[in-house]
């Protein structure tokens, strides 16, 4: 990445910067801070409160992606499966490829599960693997500090604009989180704040790309 294209953008995105735009997220960060709790004894109702907007669902639900419903269906079949799930995706002493991939690993698995147990069920996609969306948001849900959404499309153009001669062919699920770590701290020497430097991060992505996905 380039230092003069980079403080070129982030001088435009202090002035320019619209956080209301984000509201949906923030608040889903809020909400997720306060309910999510492993050790509920309702799994599914937990889940299903933990992942709740009133201003968009679209992080979790939108046309042709349903990965909300799928696992809560995963839930109610599953549960002490799906705890294990998620505890091993939030395990910070873990590298964040493994993690991720095994998350999407351990879907797959309880689709095969459902799919044997209701045959006649429709859900023939668990949407957890499209583009790694799903993993890292529930990663931007817990950890909102460290972790932002993933858009693997845009991170591609954003590198591009400020001039990195390494644009990643395929996902690299180590490198994103690095990105996000160093722009997190050039946001914060420009005195750019906000209560979760991760979801700075993608705003920030976003104002260079142009792109708004998903709101």
């Amino acid at each position: 990445m380039q230092l003069d294209l980079l403080n070129e953008y982030l001088t435009k995105f202090k002035v320019e910067r619209s956080e209301d735009k984000w509201i949906s997220f923030y608040e889903a960060v809020d909400n997720f801070q306060t309910n999510w709790d492993l050790q509920a004894d309702d799994l599914v109702q937990m889940y299903n409160t933990s992942l709740h907007s009133m201003h968009s669902r679209r992080w979790w639900n939108r046309e042709a992606f349903e990965p909300k419903r799928v696992m809560l269906a995963f839930m109610k079949l599953e549960p002490d499966f799906c705890k294990h799930a998620f505890r091993d995706l939030f395990d910070e002493t873990k590298t964040i490829d493994g993690r991720v991939e095994r998350f999407v690993f351990y879907c797959g698995e309880l689709l095969d599960l459902l799919k044997e147990s209701s045959p006649k069920s429709k859900i023939r996609s668990h949407y957890h693997d499209k583009e790694y969306q799903m993993p890292f948001l529930y990663l931007a849900l817990k950890y909102p500090h460290q972790y932002a959404p993933y858009d693997f499309e845009g991170f591609c153009q954003f590198l591009g604009k400020v001039g990195s001669r390494q644009i990643p062919p395929t996902h690299d699920l180590e490198r994103y989180p690095k990105v996000i770590k160093t722009l997190s701290n050039m946001l914060n020497k420009e005195e750019i704040s906000s209560p979760y430097p991760g979801m700075l991060v993608y705003e920030f992505i976003s104002f260079v790309t142009g792109r708004d996905f998903p709101l």
